[in-house]
């Protein structure tokens, strides 16, 4: 996908200044001395506590949806990633806890227009939870303040696709068996296999729908942040062809 180099006036950005407007218009100067407001969003720094903590759940949802609209255009921001290395080298304050699959295809801070400090992302196989990856998201939102846990499956899924295989290989037969009880509450009149890829998405939806409930179920803590408000739970899909993610809420 071809970037295009000039960046449209009215773009809704995820980017700082996008953050700095759904705060309420607070500002923040960078090293150089200059605002987020200024057009030059190469020198944007890392998001902050204060800024953060600003947005509801809601926002920064809604700016994963712009970011991925600019993805999809080929309008994504300009960036200095030193930059944002630099400003973020002494704390970090990302605005939300993410659960993805490891395809290559499919890197949440590429397809949303993310940039240093913005996630959490936790990365296997299928995008299924364990143990060590609810300890992560609770980490990252009761310590570190995230206010929103997304669990984020693709289409034509490679993990997906060995569970309804029956697929055996090491370490991978057990990850798979966790996928495995999305495949039996898939309600689906097609047929039901691997090499059916409308059948192997719809196995995806359902694993990520599950996925979700699970982390409810599992952690009490984030179990009891969401139910306060403080944090919001939801799923999405990534679509390989369109590039485009589709948010469940």
């Amino acid at each position: 996908m071809r970037q295009k180099l000039g960046h449209p006036v009215d773009c809704n950005c995820l980017g700082r200044r996008n953050f700095l407007r759904m705060a309420g218009g607070a500002a923040l100067a960078g090293a150089t001395g200059g605002g987020l407001f200024l057009a030059d969003e190469a020198r944007a720094d890392a998001l902050s506590r204060e800024l953060r903590d600003k947005l509801t759940p809601e926002q920064i949802i809604q700016a994963m949806k712009n970011g991925n609209k600019r993805f999809r255009m080929g309008e994504r921001k300009q960036r200095n990633y030193l930059r944002e290395q630099k400003a973020s080298a002494k704390g970090q304050y990302p605005a939300a806890v993410l659960l993805t699959c490891i395809d290559s295809r499919a890197p949440a801070e590429v397809i949303m227009d993310l940039g240093i400090g913005d996630i959490f992302n936790c990365r296997v196989a299928g995008n299924v939870r364990n143990a060590d990856i609810l300890g992560s998201m609770e980490f990252g939102c009761k310590l570190a303040g995230a206010k929103v846990v997304l669990v984020m499956g693709h289409t034509a899924c490679g993990a997906i696709k060995g569970a309804i295989d029956n697929a055996e290989l090491g370490n991978l037969t057990g990850l798979l068996a966790k996928i495995k009880p999305a495949i039996e509450a898939t309600a689906y009149t097609g047929e039901r296999s691997a090499k059916n890829y409308a059948f192997v998405d719809a196995v995806a939806r359902k694993n990520v729908e599950m996925n979700v409930a699970g982390i409810r179920k599992d952690s009490p803590v984030l179990a009891e942040m969401e139910a306060k408000g403080s944090v919001k739970m939801t799923g999405a899909m990534y679509n390989l062809e369109t590039g485009a993610v589709e948010f469940f809420d």
